[in-house]
């Protein structure tokens, strides 16, 4: 038997490199922007770690890009946590079979596309609180009666990758904010040079 056949999965938390390739500034995307130009009332659905029905949506969300515009790059997070990625991004995605995902059109503004919203639609409860370098949880005297019991911060986060179930991407229970990858997708974004994209291991 392989060694490795018998350790667990190694896990990482896929993040945004503020940096492009050459060292410059990348990207940062504000919005998303509804066709008439409101922000959404609602973003934070984006990031929920569910599949979404956007039937109603008569035309693609659009992002806009901060200035200074910075350097293109194909792995994106928005400001507020969204992220967006460009049609070879998803094909990479397909050719893996990966689950666990779903992909909406969308517009990055001035700039042409196609590109897409990345929504993870799992949720895993796996964060070893143990093996973190601190967490805090949300307290009823906190005020927020409905984030009562999940994390207010968590520092340096790890994972037990036991259990995980297999999931090769999701977002972790309780602090939907991180985006965990397995090391199969890790190796295929970085053989491909996906810019933008930057792993933590967890």
């Amino acid at each position: 038997m392989n060694l490795r056949d018998t350790m667990p999965p190694t896990y990482f938390k896929l993040v945004e490199d503020l940096y492009a390739p050459d060292g410059s500034d990348g990207w940062v995307l504000q919005g998303p922007f509804d066709e008439h130009g409101a922000r959404l009332t609602e973003p934070g659905k984006f990031c929920r770690g569910q599949r979404l029905d956007m039937a109603d949506q008569a035309e693609p969300l659009t992002f806009r890009i901060a200035q200074p515009a910075g350097t293109p790059v194909e792995f994106n997070i928005s400001a507020i946590g969204i992220p967006v990625v460009p049609a070879r991004v998803v094909h990479l995605f397909e050719q893996l079979g990966v689950q666990d995902v779903q992909f909406l059109p969308t517009k990055i503004a001035s700039h042409p596309g196609p590109w897409f919203i990345l929504n993870v639609t799992r949720v895993v409860r796996c964060i070893d609180d143990a093996r973190c370098r601190g967490v805090t949880y949300w307290k009823p005297e906190d005020g927020e009666p409905q984030k009562v019991g999940t994390y207010r911060a968590v520092y340096d986060m790890r994972i037990d990758p036991a259990k995980t179930e297999g999931a090769r991407i999701f977002r972790t229970w309780g602090w939907r904010v991180a985006i965990v990858v397995s090391q199969d997708i890790k190796e295929a974004l970085e053989r491909e040079h996906v810019t933008g994209a930057k792993f933590i291991e967890v």
